[in-house]
């Protein structure tokens, strides 16, 4: 891989850790400190951080992908994003990084619908791309 695509997919990735960082901390420490008093949204302030985390590692490939132009990309993408909720499941049923502290479903529903929704937009990137190209 050429230099300047290395250094590009490294700032994309940089951009998105930096995402996910800081909105799980303004999750934390703005939003659901005043949304959450209500069923529904302690539901939902509780299950974003496991959303955003598996939508933005779950688009980690997605850069790599586009600017190497890989044949097999749908592929790599897939499987990351599959393997990102299957590690984000276990550490929901057995807590091993101390992210989660008891077992919650909507927290792998969460985790589910970010990986499904990551490879939704790599789909939807891929399909404006060939459309800008034909």
């Amino acid at each position: 891989m050429k230099i300047k695509n290395r250094k590009s997919v490294i700032a994309v990735n940089a951009f998105l850790f930096a995402a996910l960082f800081g909105l799980i901390s303004l999750n934390k420490e703005v939003i659901r400190p005043r949304l959450g008093e209500s069923l529904f949204m302690n539901v939902i302030t509780g299950c974003f951080p496991n959303f955003i985390a598996a939508y933005l590692i779950s688009l980690a490939p997605v850069s790599a992908v586009f600017i190497r132009k890989w044949k097999r990309g749908r592929l790599i993408v897939v499987s990351s994003a599959i393997v990102v909720f299957i590690i984000l499941t276990i550490e929901e049923l057995k807590p091993m990084w101390g992210a989660s502290t008891h077992y919650d479903s909507y927290d792998i529903i969460a985790s589910g619908v970010g990986s499904l929704l990551a490879i939704l937009t790599f789909e939807l990137l891929n399909f404006l791309k060939r459309k800008k190209l034909s």
